[in-house]
């Protein structure tokens, strides 16, 4: 099964190589995919040493190290733009306060949401998280008073939440009339088309059996898609807006690649620049999207050398994809403090992508054994009787959890080895199982394949050490993220699920017959596939409900660690979101690697 991955989150370890390889030198120009490439991967057989193998016919690296190591210095990470940034940011904080002296209680609430909803979307929410903390208190504390017009509650609703005070949904019901419609206190065309955005903005912060939630998202929905069909009324920016908002949903809008899009968006709205506290917060946005950037050049290039020095791009049979993954990295977070986390993530990325790809096609059943069982025994080094392919993988990844081990432990202050190992162990176990499905043409039962899924989707071996050099967290609330927690099992099962249901045929086509959706479609012979889908789609979101739940709620659980994992599944949901974005990296993972990283904002 294609890897379903979730990549692992603030480790500041470096993987070591024992040889250095120089690969050939690629020309000094951003690198050009041949055509052949751009067709979606089919079955290919190579015969070595009597072996014949299946591979995925994967398009290769987009990202040459030349072209990587070529890249120029940014000059945002000097002084003095991070001393107009600190300038800037002071003068917002000013804005903050004079947002509460509106006139009545009412006006007070929009003004602050609003100022929290403008930095939150830009990507400078990190600068102000008193000043926001202090706003919500308000809000929050005369919340039952105000939240009268939809607008204002549809905003409150949803950040509120995201910031886990415990709101009710129960407050759109006063909005909505008889025939379904929900009702816009509002006579601008624009001011009622920022309502209802702001309404299905609220909708996907929903939990299990809130039918209002649904209710309000299929309005909006409607209402936006109806507009967009009407675009001769709508500015270039509104136009802009709902068409990102309804492409990107909250579960693929990671925060830098929002930020980057609302920089765009509110650049181009004219009435909105006309407040020239806008002005100053757009400002700072660009800025310090460009100052956070500076610091992905240096990550660029480390994690480039890392791939060629680590003789991993040898394994010509997998997927390259390291600086996508370090894409995602960035995506998350781009604070200097977690440059650790952003390198790590793109390493560990890369080897469970590697992983995958060894047991789900290219390895034989004989190999794949005494890969696991030669991992089990944990040595310091491969055996010799492994392939050179295998050798160069175990030797990577043993190095990998050895030193994220070693900087969990420091944060922790307790061994965390153990855990690293026994979610590998599981792991290699579940992808063990799969390999042996697809060599005996096998397709399980659907509760037996999504069982052993949840361990194979990866969502444990690429998370839970890098969660644990986040923040301090007692031994006996390990579980609350890890195995057999609510949080984890959802956490893997919407994974599989996910995957499954953009990858199937694809797989297929590969040999690998056991999916979600050939087992639904063998337990139910009158199905068909189109059945198969509505089913596991329907599954998909209350499960996803569920996970919200979970995730949003207070459980003692630091919020910091809990936000890291979620946006780990929020990264997958984005190289999901049309395609399998794993294997076919052409399309919008290059467009988003270009933005994120490439790419400087002009000011």
């Amino acid at each position: 099964m294609a890897l379903i991955f979730t990549p692992s989150s603030a480790l500041s370890f470096c993987f070591k190589s024992k040889l250095t390889h120089r690969i050939k030198p690629c020309p000094k120009s951003f690198p050009t995919l041949p055509t052949k490439c751009l067709s979606r991967p089919v079955l290919a057989s190579t015969s070595v040493k009597n072996v014949t193998r299946r591979t995925g016919n994967h398009h290769a690296n987009l990202w040459d190290d030349d072209f990587i190591q070529s890249l120029p210095k940014l000059p945002y990470d000097a002084p003095q733009y991070r001393e107009r940034a600190d300038r800037l940011v002071g003068e917002v904080k000013d804005m903050f306060n004079a947002a509460g002296a509106a006139d009545s209680c009412a006006d007070n609430i929009l003004k602050r949401l609003q100022m929290v909803d403008k930095v939150e979307r830009l990507g400078i929410g990190r600068h102000f998280e008193m000043e926001i903390a202090e706003a919500l208190d308000y809000v929050y504390r005369f919340w039952n008073e105000s939240s009268k017009d939809l607008n204002t509650a549809a905003l409150g609703l949803r950040i509120l939440r995201l910031h886990r005070y415990p709101v009710s949904s129960d407050v759109l019901e006063q909005f909505k009339a008889k025939d379904g419609q929900f009702l816009c206190c509002t006579t601008q065309i624009e001011g009622e088309i920022q309502c209802i955005l702001n309404l299905f903005r609220a909708s996907l912060i929903a939990f299990p059996n809130e039918k209002i939630m649904d209710e309000a998202q299929a309005f909006s929905t409607m209402y936006l898609k109806q507009i967009l069909e009407k675009s001769h009324i709508l500015g270039a920016s509104l136009l802009k807006e709902i068409t990102f908002n309804l492409e990107y949903r909250w579960r693929t809008n990671l925060p830098r690649l929002e930020a980057r899009n609302y920089i765009d968006i509110y650049g181009e709205n004219i009435s909105w620049l006309m407040n020239m506290d806008n002005q100053t917060i757009l400002y700072l946005a660009k800025l310090d999207f460009n100052i956070l950037q500076s610091l992905y050049r240096p990550e660029l290039q480390i994690i480039s050398r890392w791939w060629r020095d680590s003789r991993l791009y040898k394994l010509d049979f997998c997927r390259h994809r390291h600086i996508e993954y370090l894409f995602q990295g960035c995506a998350i977070t781009g604070e200097p403090k977690h440059l650790g986390f952003r390198i790590a993530f793109a390493k560990f990325s890369a080897l469970a992508t590697i992983v995958d790809d060894i047991y789900d096609t290219y390895g034989s059943i004989e190999e794949l054994k005494h890969f696991t069982e030669a991992f089990k025994r944990w040595d310091s080094t491969p055996p010799d009787y492994l392939p050179e392919y295998m050798k160069i993988t175990y030797s990577a990844l043993y190095d990998g959890i050895i030193e994220s081990a070693q900087e969990a432990s420091k944060i922790q202050g307790y061994e965390t080895l153990h855990n690293a190992r026994k979610a590998w162990d599981d792991y290699l176990d579940a992808v063990m199982q799969e390999a042996q499905w697809i060599a005996n043409g096998h397709i399980p039962n659907l509760k037996e394949y999504v069982e052993n899924g949840r361990e194979s989707s990866g969502s444990r071996t690429t998370t839970l050490q890098s969660l644990l050099t986040l923040d301090a967290l007692p031994e006996n609330e390990i579980q609350n993220i890890d195995h057999p927690s609510k949080f984890n099992y959802l956490f893997g099962l919407t994974l599989r699920l996910r995957g499954d249901t953009r990858t199937f045929k694809t797989e297929a086509d590969r040999g690998e017959v056991a999916s979600a959706i050939a087992c639904y479609m063998k337990e139910h012979p009158e199905s068909s596939e189109k059945d198969a889908l509505k089913y596991l789609n329907f599954k998909l979101d209350e499960h996803l409900k569920e996970l919200n739940l979970e995730y949003l709620k207070n459980d003692g659980v630091p919020n910091c660690i809990k936000d890291y994992a979620y946006d780990c599944s929020r990264c997958f949901e984005v190289f999901y979101k049309e395609r399998d974005g794993f294997s076919i990296s052409t399309k919008d993972m290059k467009n988003h690697v270009e933005r994120i990283l490439i790419e400087p904002i002009k000011m």
